[in-house]
């Protein structure tokens, strides 16, 4: 049986409350579970000690018999301490997609071509005045 410590959810509509539990990773999300090891509460203050608790010597325990946590309670127990977690990186996060880029390459070259079109504009009446200056 593979063991998970993961939020289960609680808590009336748009009021969430959860409990951070030890359960079998098959079970269903707010069902049964091995231990309640803690308490999320989001709806405090960032800097809320309460917002975050933890049985740690439990949390401890689980972990050393091989428990995995989530990504979010990973995230929790490195930031109380508990467990290191390996920063993430992802490079192409912020990279804009297919269809985004091809509308920039389409508006940039739209651009390019007012651009050379303006510019022919100005430079033929320019033309034409030193030719008048020319022949007179």
């Amino acid at each position: 049986m593979s063991v998970s410590l993961r939020l289960s959810r609680g808590g009336s509509k748009k009021r969430p409350y959860y409990k951070i539990v030890v359960a079998n990773s098959r079970a269903p999300r707010d069902g049964k579970y091995l231990e309640q090891v803690g308490t999320y509460n989001p709806i405090l203050a960032k800097d809320d000690e309460n917002r975050v608790r933890f049985v740690e010597d439990r949390v401890r325990y689980w972990i050393g018999v091989g428990a995995q946590p989530t990504d979010r309670v990973a995230r929790m127990l490195d930031k109380a301490g508990i467990k290191e977690r390996a920063a993430t990186n992802n490079p192409q996060k912020a990279e804009p997609g297919k269809k985004a880029k091809e509308r920039a390459e389409e508006k940039a070259e739209k651009a390019r071509e007012a651009a050379e079109a303006a510019a022919a504009a100005s430079a033929a009446p320019a033309e034409a005045a030193a030719e008048e200056q020319t022949e007179a």
